[in-house]
């Protein structure tokens, strides 16, 4: 008789066998490693706490392309059109076919994110019930971290496992767990529902957030803001969006970017631009799992096998500071790498930068009808990567598609971004004749979901092979 859940059974047992609070504090672990005594006893074991699971987030967590919050990131960036991978690794996901029930990118993408919610979610009720010494603005602040945090593992969830949200609403999506109290599996929620609890968490997190915080590895208002409106672009919901996006950067563009800062190899979270990042330092790297990075730097001793589509590098001008681009001596799909990532054991990872708010903004007013409105911001962020830029006289669609160029320019590498933008805009990939292997993808393709894992479908017993079907 199938019990416990696949992924949820694993994080909620017992607080285990820590019980010396000054070793848990010198060494952080995630919760379910110490006593929950030791665990939320003060500000500095509650702060401890959160440390062991962002290590979590970016460390090894089974192989080169199923490590951490990267190895998601790197994948999606893999499937469309403006990078090329060599048979390697994430080469399948390249291909466009690692997405079967039995096959470990499945797994890792349903498990990791899975084990991260449920120990914010434990971090969530073990800050509601302690009793150590705190002013109730920094017991909020504690629990809007683990608010942010699980709604933005299952923000991850709902992209994988399920056409995008516009498509359909009440189509199944993987199942919600709202507290640790069961180790017993749920059945498959919708996707209304799943982004409802995602919403209300986020909700939560700008509600009792502080704009204060440790470093860009933890979780403030200013990065619930910014996972707002990423959900609330999915779900077309653009006044919303709008002013999520607004409230992430500030409202002041030039404060948020530095162009001298672009080409210095994108390692550094302290860097203007970056909101929000997986840092990465000797004693706690992730080595060769940190995915963009030892595959596209070809300066280094990496795996060097991520190369850049001619076709994209020709959108950017020769003044732009992005252009961050090497010619190969091959002429054919190994034409180009790119000089963005620059690899060592230090290297941070980008997660969330403030130009993609700003983008995500000028979107939104877009679609709202304020296209100059739209159109200035746009070109704020143009004259900043490109002294010599010229503002276009593009309106209507054109100006959308300008848009959605300038997400692809300035994201390339680190979010997946044009894999993210034709999912949820229903629009497809089409790959040039210049790739490795040429895959299209129709809108509302099914390769855009990942099927239920198998090890899921057998130990839970609210989800049966049906889940599958048509996938």
């Amino acid at each position: 008789m199938k019990k416990v859940i696949l992924i949820i059974g694993v994080v909620t047992s017992s607080f285990g066998s820590i019980s010396c609070s000054n070793d848990f504090l010198e060494d952080p672990k995630p919760t379910d490693l110490v006593n929950q005594e030791v665990a939320f006893n003060s500000k500095e074991a509650i702060t401890a706490v959160m440390a062991g699971i962002i290590r979590q987030s970016r460390g090894q967590y089974t192989s080169v392309d199923t490590a951490n919050l990267g190895s998601i990131f790197f994948t999606r960036s893999l499937k469309g059109n403006d990078l090329i991978q060599s048979n390697n690794w994430f080469g399948t996901d390249y291909e466009q076919t690692n997405r079967e029930p039995t096959y470990r990118r499945t797994l890792f993408s349903w498990k990791f994110p899975y084990e991260l919610a449920s120990r914010f979610t434990i971090f969530i009720e073990g800050v509601k019930a302690s009793k150590a010494v705190m002013t109730e603005e920094e017991r909020g602040a504690f629990l809007a971290q683990g608010y942010a945090y699980r709604a933005f593992m299952y923000f991850q969830l709902s992209l994988e496992f399920q056409q995008t949200y516009t498509y359909n609403p009440n189509l199944p999506a993987p199942p919600i767990y709202k507290d640790s109290s069961s180790l017993d599996g749920k059945p498959m929620s919708t996707m209304k529902e799943f982004y409802e609890f995602i919403l209300a968490d986020l909700d939560m997190a700008v509600k009792l957030g502080s704009y204060d915080r440790i470093d860009k590895s933890y979780m403030n208002k200013e990065v619930a803001y910014a996972l707002q409106a990423q959900v609330y672009q999915v779900m077309g919901n653009w006044a919303r969006a709008e002013e999520a996006a607004h409230n992430a950067y500030g409202g002041n563009s030039s404060a948020v970017l530095n162009a001298a800062q672009y080409g210095n190899g994108f390692n550094e979270m302290n860097n203007t631009d970056w909101l929000f990042a997986s840092p990465q330092s000797d004693d706690q790297s992730a080595y060769y799992y940190t995915a963009i990075f030892p595959f596209t730097d070809f300066t280094t001793t990496g795996y060097r096998t991520t190369y850049v589509n001619s076709n994209f590098v020709n959108l950017f001008s020769n003044t732009d500071v992005r252009k961050l681009f090497t010619k190969m001596p091959q002429n054919d799909w190994r034409s180009y790498t790119t000089t963005k990532f620059k690899f060592n054991f230090g290297s941070d990872v980008p997660i969330i930068r403030y130009p993609e708010m700003i983008l995500i903004e000028a979107e939104a007013l877009y679609n709202q009808g304020k296209s100059t409105e739209a159109h200035n911001l746009l070109y704020a962020l143009q004259k900043n990567r490109d002294a010599s830029a010229v503002k276009s006289i593009n309106t209507g669609s054109a100006l959308l598609e300008e848009i959605l160029i300038e997400r692809r320019k300035e994201l390339y590498g680190e979010n997946g971004v044009e894999w993210f933008d034709a999912k949820r805009l229903r629009r497809g990939i089409i790959r040039s004749s210049n790739h490795r292997i040429v895959v299209n993808l129709t809108p509302d393709d099914k390769r855009f979901v990942l099927k239920v894992p198998q090890a899921e479908i057998d130990a839970n017993p609210n989800i049966d092979e049906s889940v599958n079907n048509g996938k």
